[in-house]
């Protein structure tokens, strides 16, 4: 099923009350609207806030969306008009041409879209990093510590070869490309893939 139909039965669904649907359109769109959050610095309560409010006036306007297809930009329009209000500066969204919460959504939201491919792609890597076994994790969380760690102390700290670090990162590697969240991220032939080596 395409993305674009995913979430037209999302929106359809949650319009005629379905719960699961609409605690699926919040896990799908929340990391976007943290992610505009963390662009306008927002602290911890008052993205709480905003996110409270995107979410108030998308059930007091599900019913008035055109084009459920184009939800992404009208959450991010709305998250953004909140956070510029939050931070007291009401900055509108580059892309907005209509007020938010009229049930319009802006035409050219591809800002939101990246906005909502990299948050999908952070999500899915979040959940197959934490379906991994604890050594794996551990393993890959210290290969990625900043200043790197020097093979020799990853193996006295995780009691593992010098030799099998390599072999064993790229098991574990694999079992996150592998992963059904991150396997649907990754096809080359799509724009903005994720590549995970």
């Amino acid at each position: 099923m395409r993305d674009d139909a995913v979430v037209i039965d999302l929106v359809t669904r949650a319009r005629h009350g379905d719960q699961q649907a609409w605690n699926t359109l919040v896990e799908r769109y929340a990391p976007l609207m943290w992610s505009i959050c963390r662009r306008y610095r927002l602290s911890r309560a008052d993205t709480d806030d905003v996110s409270q409010t995107v979410w108030l006036r998308l059930v007091a306007h599900l019913d008035q969306i055109r084009d459920p297809s184009a939800l992404a930009g009208w959450i991010a329009t709305t998250t953004s008009r909140e956070c510029g209000q939050a931070r007291g500066a009401a900055r509108p969204f580059p892309t907005a041409r209509l007020e938010a919460g009229t049930g319009d959504i802006p035409d050219g939201a591809e800002p939101a879209e990246a906005l909502l491919l990299a948050a999908e792609r952070r999500a899915a890597l979040r959940q197959a990093l934490t379906s991994l076994p604890p050594a794996c994790q551990q393993l890959l969380a210290m290969l990625t510590e900043d200043p790197p760690v020097p093979y020799a102390q990853i193996s006295a700290r995780l009691g593992i070869p010098v030799g099998s670090i390599g072999p064993t990162r790229q098991r574990c590697l694999q079992k996150v490309r592998d992963h059904p969240a991150v396997a649907a991220l990754i096809d080359p032939a799509l724009p903005g893939a994720i590549r995970v080596s």
